[in-house]
């Protein structure tokens, strides 16, 4: 095999690899700016190794003088490291925007190009060509050419590698392959180039198919072009959360900037070193090493996600430990421990627990506070008529004392005497009872929710609770309810009723108070009780206007009110906590503007 078959075939080869990677970069559909620049690199490698084929296979067929190709292949040779210094960049930073600085990277290389191409005229790009180097002689401005090209692929070396040492994790085995091409390829042109070695100027092309090697290894073997490269790290350092990777032997391969300040680390305390040995260093930290040891173990071979909560007592932290394995291609290529940081999320929950019952104390006041008004009423009134009872049998009494040897009375005036006081009795009974009944109502109502139980009720209890408890607001606002049960009354609600006839007070409450607002009187409230699939429904409607678009962007998620100063912002807040709570049911509404607003409670049956 003499030198051209040999030179040809070592030319081919890599063309082969480049064609293929031509291919591939042009068939995916979203291309970022990584690809882009792939593109542009293999293009340049297509265009350099087929202007030497052409060099090698015509010059002595055609008897063209080699250096003619040269003009051709320098396109590729003059922008080719300009562009690995672009690439860097991006591979860094994800993605650069194009702009003055970056065009005036080409001023050198196009002026390489339009020196080289009318080299006949003042040979200041080479002296004398041949294709080998000792044979050549060199012109002045080819050292200035070749020194920028050197710079330019060593800037991007040092970039990459920079970048690979600060993450040396996952991601640095693709730029490691990238740095140790791409330095193999410029050790051999320097060689050649300096002539150290007698090498033809087929050498440098030829070892670039190292670099086309290894940045398909790159490719395909750890998806290089399909995931964000180094600048992923920069998002990660600026994440709230922090990570440690470790690998198969729990060494920690990979970490973000965040977890380093969390525990108070430097890179060089944990890099590489194994998960215990650190825990063990840091002994003050307490952390059950069984626990973090089996759930490691349990993700290593499966898919599965072990999470658990764990207080550091150094830094006095409590975290959400998430650890999962990280494959690639079914490839185990280590195990993320992913830590969030719930202190502040503790010591809030803490404090809603802490406030809590002051809230709901605090709501049920004011509840019994809009009752007092009824209670009196709703007492008084009886009272006053079980006092004139009292008043029409002591009269009757007198009556019927007179009458005691009275010979014009009759048998039949004392009967009549005794039915007159059997109505007053009646009365009484009915006074009686009706006063019991608002006393058992407003005893219910004054149970703190911390000793509701479960027990049942009827919709025939309910609706009486709600006319017992709302006469007074309603008939003092002049403002009507009406009731309609479209279910069997007798039907038995699991629940506490005090709980439910609070939520359904407050929301007939909140409607009065919208008539009122408008200066409306004479409306009707409707309370309509029925059935929809497995829950029973409770729907309050009014027609005072509907609600405003401020009030219902905040309804039920925090303590809002359209009262002003008379209203806590506590009932419609806390009746929705009420019912998910107590009922494990739900509280929803529909308003219209100019018309009116409908709440509609429903509980599972």
């Amino acid at each position: 095999m003499n030198f051209s078959t040999t030179n040809i075939l070592l030319l081919f080869i890599p063309l082969v690899i480049i064609s293929g990677m031509l291919i591939f970069l042009i068939n995916i559909k979203r291309k970022n700016q990584l690809h882009k620049i792939f593109i542009i690199l293999f293009s340049l490698l297509f265009m350099w190794f087929i202007g030497l084929l052409l060099q090698i296979s015509l010059s002595d067929t055609l008897n063209i003088p080699p250096i003619y190709f040269e003009y051709f292949i320098y396109i590729a040779a003059c922008f080719l490291p300009v562009f690995i210094l672009i690439m860097a960049l991006i591979f860094v930073n994800t993605k650069i925007k194009f702009n003055l600085k970056y065009l005036l990277l080409f001023i050198i290389p196009i002026s390489s190009l339009i020196i080289l191409w009318t080299n006949d005229l003042h040979h200041l790009f080479y002296v004398k060509y041949s294709v080998h180097f000792r044979e050549t002689v060199f012109g002045s401005y080819f050292f200035i050419h070749t020194a920028y090209s050197y710079l330019c692929i060593a800037i991007g070396l040092i970039y990459l590698m920079y970048y690979t040492i600060k993450n040396s994790g996952f991601f640095s085995r693709q730029s490691l392959l990238i740095f140790i091409g791409t330095f193999i390829s410029l050790l051999i042109n320097i060689v050649a180039t300096f002539g150290i070695l007698d090498l033809s100027i087929y050498t440098t092309p030829i070892s670039f198919a190292i670099v086309i090697f290894l940045i398909s290894l790159a490719i395909f073997k750890f998806n290089f072009l399909t995931i964000t490269p180094i600048a992923l790290q920069k998002i990660v350092d600026r994440m709230s959360d922090g990570y440690i990777v470790v690998n198969e032997d729990y060494l920690i391969t990979d970490f973000n900037e965040t977890f380093l300040k969390i525990f108070g680390v430097t890179a060089s305390d944990i890099r590489n070193k194994n998960l215990f040995e650190v825990i063990n260093k840091y002994n003050d930290l307490h952390i059950d090493c069984n626990i973090l040891n089996n759930s490691l173990n349990d993700v290593k071979d499966t898919d599965r996600t072990v999470v658990f909560e764990e207080h550091f007592d150094r830094i006095d932290k409590y975290f959400h430990i998430e650890i999962n394995r990280i494959t690639s291609k079914e490839n185990f290529l280590g195990i993320l421990i992913l830590l969030k940081d719930v202190t502040q999320h503790n010591i809030d929950m803490q404090t809603i627990k802490d406030n809590q019952d002051m809230l709901i104390e605090k709501e049920r006041l004011a509840s019994l506070g809009q009752m007092i008004g009824g209670i009196a009423h709703n007492l008084k009134t009886p009272i006053m008529s079980i006092s004139g009872a009292t008043e029409g049998l002591s009269d009757l009494i007198k009556e019927y004392e007179a009458s005691i040897g009275d010979p014009e009375v009759t048998i039949e005036d004392h009967h009549e005497i005794a039915k007159d006081m059997k109505e007053w009795i009646e009365k009484i009974k009915t006074h009686l009872s009706y006063m019991s009944d608002v006393i058992t109502a407003i005893k219910g109502q004054a149970v703190a929710f911390s000793e509701q139980t479960a027990n049942g009720f009827t919709i025939k209890d309910l609706i009486n609770y709600v006319d017992i408890l709302m006469k007074h607001e309603l008939k003092n606002a002049l403002i009507n309810l009406k009731t309609q049960a479209d279910i069997d009354i007798s039907t038995t609600v699991k629940g506490n009723i005090n709980s439910l006839v609070q939520v359904i007070n407050n929301i007939i409450s909140n409607s009065i108070q919208a008539y009122q607002e408008q200066g409306k009187s004479n409306e009707d409230i409707n309370f309509r009780i029925y059935k929809d699939g497995k829950n029973i429904i409770f729907k309050i409607s009014d027609f005072a206007g509907g609600l405003p678009d401020n009030v219902q962007e905040k309804l039920f998620k925090e303590m809002v009110t359209t009262k002003g100063k008379n209203g806590t912002g506590l009932g419609l807040f806390m009746s929705y906590s009420n019912i998910k709570a107590h009922f494990n049911g739900m509280i929803r509404y529909e308003t219209e503007k100019g018309k009116g607003t409908s709440f509609f409670i429903e509980i599972p049956l």
